[in-house]
């Protein structure tokens, strides 16, 4: 996986507003109308219609017009690169830790053999 990856980018970015971040709580129980999503919070419908763009243009949500309501819903696949992205991570940095502590128990026993100290 890319360090740097646009769509990536995007997502965390989308990610790091917490009203966008309760909205995908809430999409991740269902596909609800755009009205239902809007109900808990304080803004006017443009100003959340915008933070569901910046949520569709990164790729995490998807909607369609259905009737006289828009539907949103989760797409899987972005959040399943963010995690690859985060486990990649996550198993790179337990590596270089584990071998960190290789290196110090090793400096540890020289130290003891050669009747030095830390």
């Amino acid at each position: 996986m890319p360090y740097h990856s646009a769509p990536l980018d995007l997502a965390f970015h989308a990610l790091s507003d917490p009203t966008r971040r309760a909205v995908v709580s809430r999409l991740s129980r269902g596909e609800v109308p755009v009205s239902v999503l809007a109900e808990p919070f304080d803004m006017a419908l443009p100003s959340f219609a915008q933070h569901l763009r910046v949520l569709e243009d990164c790729g995490l949500i998807a909607s369609e017009k259905r009737g006289r309501s828009r539907w949103c819903w989760l797409v899987q696949a972005r959040f399943d690169e963010a995690a690859d992205w985060m486990e990649a991570e996550r198993r790179r940095w337990t590596d270089r830790l584990d071998r960190l502590e290789v290196y110090l128990d090793k400096a540890t026993e020289d130290d003891e053999e050669n009747g030095t100290s830390v």
